[in-house]
């Protein structure tokens, strides 16, 4: 009976423990009266300032939609500029809340670093980015080359393990801000620059005096689903982030958007009623009130009009959605059911 009754005190500490744990990061930015982010900033599509001196990307757009559910305030943000090698140290000592910087999910950033992941907002891979004067039309062609890549990312692994594939040799040239990295490389000093497709494209957009010299080789590598990261053992918070991306995908399997939000909420539809908070629960379950996912839609729009302006058309980068559509369409985004 004793060792029961130790089993029963120790279970009960630790369930304690945790109620204590997923409380906090939300109680500190209630606190606090805004969220703290971290991003990448020079990063077209994903964190950038625009010519206003505004902050524009997807990962913007993230870091506003927490701010909308949990503050009532999409504009409640301080965002903090982060690099390959600083944005999870700053995470793992609180600095900031939420780290929003096109970080890809991998197991061991999952588990022995000590992370949660949201559900992946971005799907890409690495590519091989060239200038069109070196001629070359595949990554076999780059035997001797000295390559652009950032310490501490999922690129600086991909060109080792590509160039060992193919049994070719090269100068690594690295460097850790992006910015640095893509003046070094559009200035000629390397001849390849590595990282996602999207960044490349970004980087071309944004720094190459003539984008059209430059190529991104056919070939992709690695896969690279980024997503929202919080620290472990803060459940609620990881919760929050987590259905609040879902959200914005939900919306767009919905046909609710930022411009019909205010008709949607007379709707009939006992799902939209539920979504909107019109019927009470889903606020509850996540410690908000009832009206976070209106809010979230209110400020940033369903997924579609997310990748949209930050992506598509309405974006320098122009980029297909591809797998980033909707499962329903082809592509990989998917949410769990709002229920």
């Amino acid at each position: 009976m004793r060792g029961l009754l130790r089993i029963l005190t120790v279970a009960g500490a630790a369930v304690l423990a945790a109620a204590t744990a997923q409380s906090a990061t939300l109680d500190v930015v209630r606190q606090r009266g805004e969220l703290i982010c971290g991003i990448h900033g020079s990063r077209a599509g994903f964190s950038m300032l625009d010519s206003r001196g505004e902050w524009t990307g997807m990962d913007i757009d993230t870091c506003r939609a927490v701010a909308a559910a949990v503050l009532g305030d999409a504009n409640k943000v301080r965002y903090v500029r982060t690099t390959a090698q600083t944005r999870f140290p700053v995470l793992q000592t609180g600095e900031v809340d939420l780290l929003a910087n096109a970080v890809t999910v991998t197991l061991t950033r999952d588990t022995s670093m000590g992370f949660n992941f949201a559900p992946v907002t971005f799907y890409d891979a690495q590519g091989f980015m060239v200038p069109r004067s070196l001629n070359a039309t595949s990554v076999r062609d780059l035997d001797g080359a000295t390559v652009c890549v950032a310490p501490g990312t999922t690129s600086e692994r991909v060109v080792a393990d590509v160039f060992a594939r193919y049994n070719m040799r090269y100068t690594p040239v690295v460097i850790d801000k992006q910015q640095e990295l893509a003046q070094a490389f559009f200035s000629g000093r390397c001849d390849v620059n590595v990282q996602t497709t999207s960044g490349l494209a970004s980087q071309r957009a944004t720094f190459a005096q003539n984008p059209n010299d430059f190529v991104i080789l056919r070939e992709v590598f690695g896969r690279d689903p980024m997503a929202p990261v919080v620290r472990h053992g803060d459940e609620q918070w990881r919760d929050i982030v987590t259905w609040v991306v879902n959200a914005t995908i939900e919306a767009e399997e919905s046909g609710l958007t930022s411009t019909n939000l205010e008709q949607a909420l007379t709707s009939e539809d006992p799902a939209m009623r539920r979504f909107l908070g019109v019927t009470p629960g889903f606020g509850r379950a996540l410690g908000l009130d009832e009206r976070w996912a209106y809010r979230v839609i209110a400020s940033v729009g369903n997924y579609a009009e997310i990748y949209e302006r930050n992506f598509g058309t309405r974006s320098a980068l122009n980029l297909p959605r591809g797998i980033n559509e909707l499962w329903s369409r082809g592509g990989l985004i998917y949410t769990p059911p709002f229920n």
